[in-house]
């Protein structure tokens, strides 16, 4: 026995994709998961995320649209002007390769090789692990084996696996689902262990064999970050906590989460991709330190006493060459404000005064060190504390329940926020136009959108705020995760997230969310935030019935 096929996996996209009643999805895809051993199991949760590994792995597929283009074509031995035709039909890649394979094909294996789901994901596994020189035509070859061997409908789904663009009705939340009901077990349990252990695939594989009560913080391997809920004045938190509360500095760095085990130190950022080869500076100074922990910590630039801007931080994380110029051009240094793990002891469900006199056996020293905080009374002393942030070149201030425990992933008004009455909304990039001028060429105008339950709703375009090297390098990025191409503009995978700076918010039937923001500019890029992270069409409407803000 081969395993099961990948042509099993194919059809069961298809009747997923067919059906409209969310429970028989969950039916379809729960009875064929629930079916499948580990390794199966773990390979098609993989396939239908997309995600040939966690994040941080850092490895992608990284093939894109043109790439598989020129394998259907070839495959199928359709010309240019047909391929082109049957595409405009669809607008699908996936739709597309269906159907000009249903044709015939111009490439036939001598021997049929009958795909298995493991053989798909190892061939993908091993598509990310290329690089360098040769890369483009090892990944050509290794896809062209799968290719020869898909029938139409194979062929469909693994465009569709490839490109992250499934479009079958099947979000994130609904494979979950599924994957709950295969396992007999209640969705809020599965969320529960995925926010602390961020794999689905390998929790449902533990789950499956028994151990769902071993699931925990584990070191070297990242777990979701607690997030907090902003509140608009000292005095409305004041009024919420109505208690003594721990304050700290709200850095406008980047999120950091810091695991050390013997020699072995790891820095993951809030999307879960490893980062510590960018911060060689801050991972000696760790290396110094006793203990075996992991931190919470943002990661700041001060040079000169000052605070460097975020863009300017930001431009560690996309070098490829760390040398010394740089490292003393842009110094970092690790802010650290909480502890998860120390000594060999889960300590993220200790209330947090706890867990900060933890914090004081660490001996911080050069490139990190513990973050400021004190415990204010009242509102008057939280302005005090905000007005001070504001004056170091801070964000603003955080303000924590000293009761509460760490909770991986979610957000909640434990932790508060108060940053600089400055409205922003954090979207996703989801189409992206060429500029003209000296923009010519140049994608520069990017349309983005915010959440609206399991969808992406845009809420407006914005082409300002952006230096010419930061919109060189988006273009780069932007090209790589085409998923269709119009010619004046393309749509791309929801990857890049941008803050997004407007004077207002207007209702109007522009864009499917109902809503425009006024003068939209781009204040940065969170490269350190992934599309789940965005804000809420909720937000927006809250923000909207705040600011009263209707114009004609």
């Amino acid at each position: 026995m081969n395993g099961r096929y990948f042509i099993e996996l194919a059809e069961i996209c298809e009747k997923i994709k067919e059906t409209t009643s969310k429970l028989e999805k969950i039916s379809k895809l729960g009875n064929f998961l629930k079916n499948l051993n580990d390794e199966e199991l773990s390979a098609t949760i993989r396939l239908l995320n997309s995600d040939i590994l966690p994040p941080w792995y850092n490895k992608e597929i990284q093939v894109g649209y043109s790439t598989l283009s020129s394998i259907i074509l070839e495959i199928s031995g359709s010309s240019k002007e047909e391929f082109f035709k049957v595409y405009v039909k669809h607008g699908d890649l996936g739709e597309t390769a269906e159907e000009l394979l249903k044709k015939g094909k111009a490439l036939n294996p001598l021997v049929q090789d009958k795909l298995t789901i493991l053989k798909v994901y190892k061939t993908l596994l091993k598509i990310s692990e290329y690089s360098g020189e040769g890369s483009y035509q090892s990944k050509k070859n290794a896809l062209l084996n799968l290719f020869v061997n898909a029938s139409p409908i194979e062929a469909k789904y693994l465009v569709k696996i490839i490109t992250g663009e499934l479009r079958i009705g099947l979000s994130e939340g609904l494979l979950e689902e599924s994957l709950a009901y295969a396992l007999g077990i209640p969705l809020t349990n599965l969320r529960e262990k995925v926010l602390i252990l961020p794999d689905l695939s390998e929790v449902a594989i533990r789950i499956k064999n028994g151990k769902y009560e071993e699931i925990d913080l584990e070191l070297l391997r990242p777990t979701s970050f607690m997030l907090a809920e902003p509140m608009s004045s000292p005095e409305e938190i004041a009024n919420y906590f109505n208690k003594e509360i721990i304050a700290e500095y709200k850095y406008d760095g980047i999120r950091a989460q810091i695991h050390k085990k013997d020699n072995k130190i790891r820095i993951f950022s809030r999307r879960l991709d490893e980062i510590s080869f960018y911060l060689p500076e801050v991972v000696e100074s760790i290396s110094s330190l006793k203990g075996v922990f992991i931190l919470d910590s943002e990661i700041i630039s001060i040079k000169n006493d000052k605070v460097l801007p975020f863009n300017i931080l930001q431009r560690r994380l996309r070098r490829k060459n760390i040398d010394k110029k740089l490292i003393e051009e842009i110094p970092l240094r690790a802010i650290v404000y909480d502890v998860l793990f120390y000594n060999g002891k889960q300590v993220y469900k200790l209330p947090l005064r706890e867990r900060k006199e933890l914090l004081k056996n660490i001996d911080f020293k050069d490139r990190i060190e513990l973050g400021f905080f004190k415990i204010v009374r009242n509102s008057a002393e939280i302005s005090k504390l905000f007005e001070e942030s504001l004056n170091k070149g801070f964000e603003g201030i955080m303000i924590k329940d000293p009761d509460s425990p760490y909770t991986p992933g979610k957000r909640g008004k434990a932790w508060i926020k108060l940053k600089k009455e400055f409205d922003t909304l954090d979207v996703v990039i989801v189409a992206a136009e060429y500029g003209h001028g000296k923009r010519a060429g140049i994608l520069s105008d990017y349309t983005f959108a915010v959440k609206d339950n399991n969808e992406l709703k845009v809420i407006g375009k914005a082409y300002s705020g952006l230096t010419d090297e930061e919109m060189e390098i988006l273009d780069r990025k932007l090209r790589d995760i085409t998923i269709e191409d119009l010619g004046y503009k393309i749509i791309v995978k929801p990857e890049i997230v941008l803050e997004v700076a407007f004077d207002s918010i207007q209702i109007s039937d522009r864009h499917d969310s109902g809503f425009a923001l006024r003068f939209p500019r781009i204040k940065r890029i969170r490269w350190d935030k992934s599309p789940h992270e965005i804000d809420t069409i909720e937000k927006v409407r809250e923000i909207y019935e705040r600011k009263k803000a209707i114009f004609a």
